[in-house]
């Protein structure tokens, strides 16, 4: 019997060690308080996300409850939750401007900013890395690309705050009631800022989906304000952990950042390390599309499968020894950003903004240590991530 329960605070706090007792001895696990299945291992994880007899259910908004109907609406024209066709084609409305070229074009933004945010701390000789800069970066580069003005980007971060933490593991209904609020004042803001661009559009990605939708032929009203509403969760919830984790994980290990600080050239490779290493997304989850056999194991039409990506990513027979972070590690196909047709759009923004962001620190703050106070993860395990990394300097 394996102690398997992701919603204790154990668990969530630190749930390696529970994964390496799954890829043992439990790779498929079947949960039953959920009644889901739990695939652990690399191969595995590979293997059925890239498997088209599995995608996502139908959302039924009339059968949520009345004060979760809002979120329910909205979520159901997601692309994280959409097949194809509809899948494709949303994707490929919004994909042009995530490609590796396009982003590169937002380098000098990033850097930027990046500077900036570091300006505002540097003579203090500390920082709460999460507050000056892992959150307020990816905020302020994803809001500029919707064209969200900011004086909202404060307000814009709470509201995706409590639409992220419904993605959680949780059993608690409050958490679905706040996304709920969330999402109804999320569509009615984006309502009015999409008006605003129909009659002055500017040069953003809202101004450009609203023409779109105005031609009325590959994108509806819902899946407007839903689309935003998503890239912005997701565009800058997932890269907070990133900078935040990985500073974490290269404080904890003092020679992997003396490596990085000597030779920022390895900072493509780093930030790929820091993502295998410590997840800002632990698990993906689908449902079985129809009856299909796997490894022995029959699945039904209707069964969940979660995806411990995490756990994949720290899978002996792909890495090699997976607990140690070595940031010149070079066969690293992590699944950090999923993987198949839901492959995260965002990849290329996480990427440079946690390339530029952990080394411009590096640069800036020489002899950067832990302040003595103990990091906390926050409460959501599928999104992980610190609640502040209290770090001091030299001035």
């Amino acid at each position: 019997m394996i102690d398997f329960n992701p919603l204790t605070p154990e668990f969530r706090q630190d749930p390696y060690p529970f994964y390496d007792l799954l890829r043992q001895y439990a790779p498929i696990f079947f949960w039953d308080r959920w009644q889901m299945y739990f695939l652990s291992r690399y191969d595995d994880c590979v293997a059925l996300l890239r498997d088209n007899r599995l995608g996502h259910g139908t959302f039924q908004v009339d059968r949520a409850p009345e004060t979760q109907q809002a979120l329910v609406a909205m979520q159901k024209d997601w692309l994280l939750f959409k097949n194809p066709p509809d899948h494709t084609r949303l994707r490929g409305l919004v994909h042009k401007v995530f490609t590796p070229r396009m982003v590169e074009q937002l380098r000098g933004m990033v850097e930027r900013i990046t500077n900036e945010l570091l300006d505002k701390v540097q003579a203090q000789g500390h920082m709460d890395v999460i507050a000056d800069l892992a959150y307020p970066l990816p905020v302020t580069v994803i809001a500029e690309m919707l064209g969200i003005p900011p004086a909202d980007h404060l307000a814009f971060h709470a509201l995706s705050n409590a639409l992220a933490r419904s993605l959680d593991l949780t059993e608690e209904t409050a958490v679905y009631d706040r996304a709920s609020q969330a999402a109804e004042t999320f569509r009615a803001y984006l309502a009015q800022l999409a008006d605003e661009r129909r009659q002055r559009p500017q040069d953003d990605l809202l101004s450009a989906l609203v023409a779109v939708e105005e031609a009325g032929e590959r994108l509806n009203t819902n899946e407007l304000y839903a689309t935003c509403a998503f890239l912005f969760v997701a565009g800058h919830e997932t890269t907070i952990n990133l900078i935040g984790n990985g500073t974490l994980a290269l404080l904890q290990h003092p020679d992997q950042l003396a490596l990085l600080r000597n030779d920022p050239t390895l900072a493509g490779t780093a930030v790929e390390e820091l993502l295998r290493y410590d997840s800002p997304v632990q698990m993906t989850s689908r449902m079985v599309l129809e009856d299909f056999e796997y490894n022995g194991r029959f699945f039904h039409r209707g069964d969940s499968i979660a995806f411990l990506l995490g756990s994949a990513n720290h899978d002996p027979d792909r890495f090699e020894q997976p607990r140690q972070l070595n940031l010149q590690r070079q066969k690293n196909q992590h699944l950090s950003f999923g993987s198949g047709i839901h492959y995260c759009l965002g990849a290329p923004l996480a990427r440079l903004e946690g390339q530029i962001a952990i080394t411009t620190l590096l640069e800036r703050m020489p002899n950067l240590a832990l302040a003595g106070i103990e990091p906390e993860h926050g409460g959501n395990y599928l999104l992980r991530g610190l609640k502040h990394l209290y770090v001091a300097f030299n001035r």
